[in-house]
């Protein structure tokens, strides 16, 4: 009788739930894809490693919310980025411009890169040039030079 219930129970269950689809957080689907294209252009400020489109911290939901608003206002792509610029630095922007400023965040790893590459390429040329006495003998080679003698 319990096992009868139970399957009953079971297959009554998913007849209580019921799927929806989640709500645009704007009620007009232009201004949604706007603020999406926006928002990958935008790092998230806590995530860092993330766009504010792709973030659930409670900065990023407020600063979709806030180009949502401008956006509501009229304002510009571009002039929604230069005002994220102007309150959060260059550092807001998931491609910040190449400038003065930048220029380490731009080509530091390529430097870091050819550095490592020619250090790499000096210690072998270095190192081709010694003399086989400057090495010492492994020891296998060593084993095996006085078992042939």
């Amino acid at each position: 009788m319990a096992r009868l219930f139970g399957l009953l129970l079971l297959c009554l269950l998913p007849l209580g739930i019921e799927a929806k689809d989640a709500a645009p957080a704007a009620g007009d689907p232009a201004i949604e894809a706007r603020m999406s294209h926006i928002a990958i252009e935008l790092r998230c400020l806590v995530c860092q490693n993330q766009t504010i489109a792709d973030s659930n911290a409670d900065l990023a939901k407020d600063l979709r919310q806030q180009i949502r608003t401008m956006l509501y206002q009229g304002e510009s792509e571009e002039q929604i980025l230069q005002y994220m610029t102007d309150r959060y630095g260059d550092f807001v922007l998931y491609r910040p411009p190449v400038k003065a400023a930048t220029l380490l965040l731009w080509f530091g790893p390529a430097a870091l890169l050819v550095g490592g590459l020619l250090t790499l390429i000096l210690v072998l040329l270095r190192r081709a040039r010694m003399s086989d006495d400057r090495f010492e003998p492994d020891e296998y080679d060593a084993a095996e030079d006085g078992a042939q003698l």
